[in-house]
Order: structure tokens, then C-alpha cells, then sequence
């Protein structure tokens, strides 16, 4: 039976308490708006529990052993497994347990008020939430309803599939044993770290990958680069290869996995790292004229196009599918909304202004966390090519750097900065290589903040670092 109560009205109401609608939340709250948030599973999301630190907690003592193992005097002490029931306990705690205790805590702390259940749009500025026991909460926003839904993993309707008891991202990152056998479906992002995790923790990895290379949307060197490193840690990587069907008698049981060569595979699991839909299929948008299941195109300040209330942040407006793009959308969001509710004039050509999400247009960073790691921000070359740029990519041997060396013996890795020739600043930066995702962040400087290439010649990298990178590479461009 459900139960129906009167109407509450808030500032702003937001929909989804991963770290993207938390930070909405806490930007409103900051600028004195009374703020609703609404979650159907765990407070802090995807990101908490089932993607980045699940992830990265599985992956840092993998990629540390890989580093030892590099380094005179220690590498002879790390040659054994490593110790698979600390690695998942060390997973655990940084997943908290799937427990949200903590970030209920912090949510309640900034004045926000939880709703918990499914929250739906039921009109202009107002949303419906249906509570586990069946307790319906209305809520209506005096100036903005914000949707922080995210995504979920995608998984193709092939032949058994649905009966099959296939992993995505959330079963690969919380799985409480190694498989045997994984085959992993799909060489993007989440594909390699995963094949990473669990082929370092003992299982035979299979890798079928539609394309011809690893990570697509990075440079080809990075796919390479990381594919040579699985296969020499003993992955089969298939290219040009896709399942065509999965076949399983029980939830334990082995899997078949029917190639579209006419071939089959057996393994134990089978992970299917597909890409990402949005979760707004249950969202209530025909309430409110928008197709459900659909991505929501937003402007520069998260504002739903066609609507003068309706922001959508984060993975469901696709502009950039990564937490810390999300967040920092929501930090731009938050900072719209509130100056919108106190009637400041948005000051809308600035595109580095408060209010502008600038960033997820020409400098998303972002790191996959695999032996080596790879890096890129802003535009690759085939990208800067495509989008009319007169470019000029610089490459340089990553390993021919003094700290490089330094940091592993047989160091292998790669840089590339792309050069906008017309105005002499970069518009992407890839890195490849162990210990470099802290470079990262040097390169979204310098592409975001589009530095000059005369000024960044004046930013004296230290010896012996690996960021010394950045002196070759300006070296090479000036010849």
C-alpha cells in the first residue's frame, strides 16, 4: 500500500547521491539553498562502491609489485604471488564494506535532507520518490531539480546472455574470488584494468576486442603499449573478435562463450566491459518533454537545453563519463544554480568564468591505472586532425630520461604533445609509462590554462625526475 504525504518544498532538488549530486548538494547548501537529495541504492554512488575505489585499491598492489620488481635490490624479494585474500580485504575497506554509513554522515553534516528511494520527475520542478516499503515522499524545487543518476554498464542482448550471470564493472570490482578462467569482452578502460587485477591475482584472461588495438580513444602507442604488457603477463588478446553468445547452466557453473568465427571459449566468469548508458530509462522524462533513456544535452552550465530549472550532471549528459569531470560539473552546476536563485546575471560568454564548464570541451584528464599506466588530456592527434587543427605531434622515448631510469630498470614508455602550430600551445598531452599518472596533472595545466609554448619552456622540470619529459619534449618541438 502506498502511502502518500503533502508536499515538501526545498530550493533545490537533486536526484542521485553519488560524489556528483553530493557536490551539487554541498555547493547549494554552501549558498544558503535549502537542498533535498535523493539515492536508490548506496549514498556516494558508482564511484564508492563499484568503479574508481574498488578499483584502484584492487589495482595499487599489483602495479606496485610490477614497480619492485623493476628496482635493483628489491625485485629479488618480490617474486612470489601476491597474497590474494589481503588484496580483496584492502578492496573491501575502500569500498567501506558497501556501507554508506560515513557518507550519510557527511551529507547530514551540510544540512542536506536524504530521501531514500527512487526519485522520478512528475513535472516542471517536481519529483516523486517512492521509498523500499512503498512510502511516497512529493518534493517541489523553488529553482532547480538536478539529475545525478549516472550510468550504468551496458551489456549486449546476445543469444543466452540474460541467463548467463555475466559480470560488468560492478561484479568484476567486488567479485570475493579470483576466477580461474575470465574472459574479458571489450578493450576499453575498464577491459584493462580489470584483465590487470585479475590476471596478476591468478586467473587465465581472455581479452576479445571488437577493434584493432586497445583503449580506442587514446593514441594508438598507448593501446600498444599496454596490450605488449598483458600479453607478456600472459593474457590471449583477440582483436577483431566478438562474442556472438553466452551459455551457462548455473550461477557456479562454467560459461560458454559462442565467437562470431564459430568458435567457443570456456571459462568460469565472463566480464562484459561494453560501455555506459545513462540510468534516466526510469527517470520520468516525458513528464517533462525529454525522451526516457536518453542522454540530456546540457549547456556549458549543466542546464538541461529547453529548460530554464532542469540541470543534468555528470555521466547523463555525456560530455565527459569520468567522477572528477562529474564533480567538477558540479562545482560549475552549484555555482549556476545558486546565482540564478539570488538573481546574479550569469555572466554566459565568459568561458572561464564560474559558471562555464570550459574544461570538458579541451582538457579531460584522465589515467588508467594498468602496468604501465596510461595518461592523456585534450585531443589526440588523429582528433586535432579531424577537428581542422594545423598540428604537430612531438613523441619522445620516456625511458631516455635520467629519472625514468632512475624509477625501474628497463624503463619503456612513451610521451606525445600535440602543438597547435597557429597559436604555439598544446592541445593535448598522452603519456605512457610506469609512475606517470602524477604527470597528469602538469599537462591539464598547461592544456586548459593553454600556456604558451615560449612560457612553458620557463618551467624548469627537477632533476632527476620523470617529469623531465617535459624539457625533451620542448626541446625536440624547438629542434
Amino acid at each position: 500500500m502506498t502511502h502518500a504525504v503533502e508536499p515538501v518544498e526545498y530550493d533545490v532538488v537533486v536526484i542521485g547521491a553519488g560524489p556528483v549530486g553530493e557536490n551539487v548538494a554541498d555547493r547549494a547548501r554552501s549558498a544558503g539553498l535549502s537542498t533535498a537529495i535523493v539515492e536508490s541504492e548506496l549514498i556516494g554512488g558508482e564511484c564508492s562502491y563499484w568503479a574508481c575505489m574498488p578499483s584502484k585499491a584492487l589495482l595499487r598492489p599489483v602495479v606496485a609489485r610490477a614497480d619492485a620488481r623493476r628496482v635493483p635490490g628489491l625485485s629479488g624479494s618480490v617474486q612470489g604471488p601476491l597474497d590474494t585474500a589481503a588484496v580483496l580485504a584492502h578492496r573491501d575497506a575502500y569500498a567501506s564494506h558497501w556501507k554508506d554509513d560515513g557518507q550519510v554522515a557527511w551529507l547530514e553534516s551540510i544540512g542536506a535532507d536524504i530521501y531514500r528511494g527512487v526519485g522520478r520527475l512528475t513535472g516542471t520542478k517536481a519529483v516523486s520518490v517512492t521509498g523500499p516499503d512503498g512510502t511516497e515522499h512529493r518534493l517541489t524545487a523553488r529553482h532547480a531539480v538536478a539529475v545525478c543518476t549516472g550510468s550504468r554498464a551496458v551489456v549486449p542482448d546476445l543469444p543466452g546472455v540474460a541467463d548467463a550471470f555475466v559480470w560488468t564493472s560492478r561484479e568484476a570490482t567486488s567479485a570475493k574470488k579470483v576466477p580461474g578462467r575470465l574472459v574479458v569482452v571489450g578493450g576499453g578502460v575498464v577491459g584493462v584494468e580489470m584483465a590487470t587485477v585479475w590476471g596478476a591475482l591468478g586467473a587465465e584472461v581472455t581479452m576479445l576486442v571488437r577493434g584493432t588495438g586497445l583503449l580506442p580513444r587514446m593514441e594508438p602507442f598507448a593501446g600498444e603499449l599496454v596490450a605488449e604488457a598483458l600479453t607478456g603477463a600472459g593474457a590471449d588478446i583477440r582483436f577483431g573478435v566478438s562474442a556472438a553468445s553466452v551459455r551457462r547452466q548455473a550461477p557456479v557453473g562454467p560459461v560458454t562463450v559462442g565467437l562470431d568465427s564459430g568458435e567457443s571459449i570456456e571459462a568460469d566468469e565472463i566480464l562484459f566491459a561494453t560501455g555506459r548508458a545513462p540510468r534516466t530509462d526510469d527517470l520520468g522524462l516525458e513528464t517533462v518533454h525529454l525522451k526516457p533513456g536518453s542522454w540530456l544535452t546540457v549547456d556549458d552550465s549543466c542546464r538541461v537545453e529547453g529548460t530554464g530549472w532542469l540541470y543534468a550532471v555528470g555521466d547523463v549528459n555525456h560530455r565527459a563519463l569520468l567522477t572528477h569531470q562529474g564533480k567538477y560539473q558540479a562545482r560549475i552546476a552549484g555555482a549556476a544554480i545558486a546565482a540564478r536563485a539570488q538573481g546574479v546575471p550569469l555572466l554566459e560568454t565568459d568561458r572561464w568564468g564560474a559558471h562555464a564548464a570550459t574544461a570538458d570541451h579541451a582538457a579531460v584528464p584522465q589515467v588508467v591505472f594498468t602496468d604501465p599506466e596510461a595518461a592523456s588530456v585534450g585531443l589526440t592527434l588523429a582528433e586535432a586532425e579531424q577537428a581542422g587543427h594545423r598540428v604537430r605531434a612531438v613523441d619522445h622515448d620516456l625511458g631516455a630520461v635520467a629519472g625514468a631510469g632512475l624509477y625501474a630498470d628497463g624503463y619503456r614508455g612513451r610521451a606525445r604533445m600535440i602543438v597547435d602550430l597557429d597559436r604555439e600551445i598544446l592541445l593535448g598531452v598522452t603519456f605512457v609509462g610506469p609512475g606517470i599518472g602524477e604527470l597528469l596533472h602538469s599537462a591539464t595545466i598547461a592544456v586548459a590554462a593553454e600556456v604558451p609554448i615560449e612560457r612553458l619552456w620557463h618551467a624548469v622540470p627537477a632533476y632527476p625526475t620523470i617529469s623531465e619529459i617535459w624539457l625533451r619534449l620542448l626541446e625536440t618541438y624547438r629542434g
